[in-house]
């Protein structure tokens, strides 16, 4: 089974990898079929901070330990592919950020350029900003597997892939039930909250690409995707998940995202 999937195309495995992540979003938007009353601000804020915490440990386990060892393995300094690596991410990130317009669910005041985009757009444009690391993250991983034909790359991307697919389950959860609460229907509530995903595939098929045509910056790209992540997580996500007085749910959130990304990427990596 192993042999036979290492055989496929990396960018294939990119492709299905991301488009489980993809799926995992979309279940998690139809969870708008099943809260009948207004979402507990609790459960939101734990499920914003579950994504916080898997985001923060792939980027620590899956990105940019495996940034150092490559950059390593290739005769160089580690720190210098992850450190460099790391800000171009964050500093991508930061530019999307002032300049795509978009709308966070938490303030009625849009942040980028302006335009005549419907609040509904803008708010959709916040999550996909975020989406696009993570995707970029899962491809990469994949797209490794055509460098080195290993079991542990490619277990290591499954593991990725699998971590991020549970957090983007509460995740899109926490797009659609607020959409609903805004007073979106049911069903476009669903559809806004799985779009927001869509992005994940285009992102992992780019990089897996990459990955397996510009092998000398792997490392690089690496520890771009991990700022990328960061910034994604200290800019929205955590302030998002702290946003009421004493909000334990997303602390506690952040420390069970952490906890089963890094067990997963330690016993399947």
């Amino acid at each position: 089974m192993i042999s036979h999937i290492l055989s496929l195309n990396p960018i294939m495995l990119a492709l299905l990898g991301t488009m489980f992540t993809f799926l995992a979003t979309t279940v998690g938007s139809a969870m708008v079929y099943l809260v009948k009353n207004e979402v507990n601000m609790n459960m939101q804020h734990g499920f914003l901070g579950f994504a916080s915490g898997v985001m923060i440990a792939a980027s620590v386990w899956s990105l940019l330990i495996p940034a150092i060892d490559m950059a390593e393995s290739q005769g160089h300094l580690g720190w210098i592919p992850a450190a460099g690596g790391f800000i171009i991410g964050g500093v991508f990130l930061f530019i999307l950020d002032r300049f795509l317009p978009h709308l966070h669910l938490d303030s009625d005041k849009p942040e980028g350029l302006k335009s005549s985009f419907k609040r509904t757009t803008m708010l959709v444009l916040a999550v996909t900003l975020h989406n696009i690391p993570e995707g970029m993250a899962v491809g990469l991983s994949f797209g490794l597997i055509g460098q080195n034909n290993s079991q542990a790359d490619l277990m290591a991307a499954i593991a990725l892939a699998i971590g991020i697919g549970i957090q983007n389950f509460p995740e899109g959860a926490a797009i659609s039930l607020p959409l609903k609460n805004e007073g979106f229907s049911k069903n476009k509530a669903f559809v806004y909250g799985s779009l927001s995903g869509i992005v994940e595939p285009i992102a992992g098929v780019f990089g897996a690409l990459l990955a397996t045509r510009v092998t000398g910056i792997m490392p690089w790209m690496l520890a771009f995707a991990a700022g990328a992540m960061i910034y994604v997580v200290v800019e929205e996500l955590i302030p998002e998940s702290q946003s009421i007085e004493h909000s334990h749910a997303g602390t506690i959130g952040t420390m069970l995202g952490f906890i089963i990304m890094m067990v997963l990427d330690v016993a399947l990596g």
